[in-house]
């Protein structure tokens, strides 16, 4: 033990991180080990250089910008609509069809101490989040005779908690055998000076890698190898907090094999421009989408001659994949992006903090630059009151109650 602690400072010492051993000897000593196991086997030169990222203002002056084609569903030809179904159904009744939901967050901004997943969204069902996106399958099941496979990415966080409720709920009527979870990847969290911290347990604080991590996350956890395996061709990939996620879309699939690209994305028209979402565009000739927190204000206003915006097609998270583009995407790291929170700590003396102001950075990677690895992809706009009901905050935009009722106008209920 004394040689690991003397290799661990060490490490430290040269990586100028030596606040990570002032707690040390008041640790337990299962506590000791873990930590030393820890920062033995981080990669502190990676963290120095994405902190050095922190400084740096997003800018697209040197990439080139455009807007992107993308195909409206509802106002698709009789005959388009019927080929892209009729191609989709086909794939979906032959069990080449999986989906993906990203579970990896706590439910804390809606002030619910569990997996974002569990949280009930106050409907007269009482039916949690997961119950209502498992509803899909179920109906999916019905109309194509096949139990689709269902991955569920949980985090370290809520991995336990997130198994616990499927069983207790006896997996909401869905066959045990068709559903798999796996954990999400972390990064370390560094303070405004780059110094890593502890957190209430006394290992180095972490969060998990943004969605961006999902596809290292199904390599590593095997999620690739079961659907090749099974025979899956197309993975559809959403978010757990959209209500009304249409999971299983046969046209979706449908347009995209017919237009042979290796991805697609579900698009719903932005509100108003300064909504907090990510819009899907073209950056130097590639399929992109540009983050909320990194568009100018200016390329958020501008606005094309019949009035709509220009870059106005609200990336979703609902998104398709064929087999062989997450595989591909899977070998290689995407890049980090930075994110300012507010991030509770154990200080040198072994006191708790709750910061009231954002103290630390998170590196998250987004799902989206994975698009840029592909020469095109298929952009199909739905509309908002039909596929997008997101659950992110206690009240107002985008809360419980605003997901709650387009729940219930979408399904007719009063």
């Amino acid at each position: 033990m004394e040689e690991k602690y003397l290799s661990a400072q060490m490490v430290l010492k040269k990586a100028g991180q030596e606040q990570l051993l002032d707690c040390y000897d008041i640790l337990p000593k299962e506590k000791q080990e873990n930590l030393l196991n820890e920062i033995l086997t981080t990669d502190f030169a990676q963290i120095a250089k994405l902190y050095e990222k922190s400084k740096q203002e997003i800018s697209f002056k040197e990439a080139k910008i455009e807007p992107i084609a993308y195909v409206e569903k509802a106002k698709m030809s009789k005959e388009d609509y019927e080929k892209y179904d009729k191609i989709g159904s086909k794939i979906i009744q032959e069990g080449k069809y999986a989906v993906v939901i990203m579970a990896g967050g706590q439910g804390t901004r809606l002030g619910h101490d569990a997996p974002k997943g569990t949280y009930d969204l106050g409907l007269a069902s009482h039916k949690s989040i997961f119950e209502l996106l498992c509803d899909t399958l179920k109906e999916a099941e019905q109309k194509y005779g096949v139990y689709v496979p269902w991955y569920v990415m949980t985090s370290r966080q809520n991995n336990k908690d997130t198994i616990d409720f499927f069983e207790k709920n006896n997996y909401f009527g869905y066959p045990k055998g068709k559903v798999m979870f796996f954990i999400q990847g972390e990064q370390p969290i560094v303070d405004e000076n780059g110094k890593l911290m502890l957190d209430e347990n006394g290992e180095i604080n972490q969060a998990a890698d943004g969605h961006g991590g999902i596809f290292v996350a199904m390599r590593k956890s095997g999620v690739i190898y079961d659907m090749k395996t099974k025979g899956v061709e197309w993975a559809f990939i959403c978010g757990v907090d959209n209500v009304l996620a249409k999971m299983v879309d046969s046209v979706f699939v449908g347009l995209a094999t017919d237009k042979k690209v290796l991805a697609a994305g579900k698009s719903v028209v932005k509100a108003y421009p300064e909504e907090k979402v990510g819009v899907f565009c073209k950056k130097n000739g590639r399929p992109s989408v540009i983050e909320y927190s990194e568009i100018s204000k200016e390329m958020a206003e501008q606005r094309e001659p019949n009035g709509e915006l220009t870059f106005g097609e609200s990336h979703i998270l609902c998104n398709l994949f064929h087999i062989d583009a997450i595989d591909d995407m899977s070998k290689d790291k995407l890049p980090y992006h930075i994110a300012h929170k507010k991030i509770k700590y154990m200080d040198k003396n072994g006191n708790i903090v709750k910061p009231e102001k954002p103290n630390a950075y998170k590196f998250e990677t987004f799902l989206f630059d994975a698009f840029e690895s592909l020469e095109d992809m298929a952009i199909m706009r739905v509309k908002r009151e039909e596929e997008f009901a997101p659950v992110k905050n206690a009240e107002g935009v985008d809360s419980p109650e605003t997901a709650r009722k387009l729940y219930n106008d979408f399904h007719h209920i009063k």
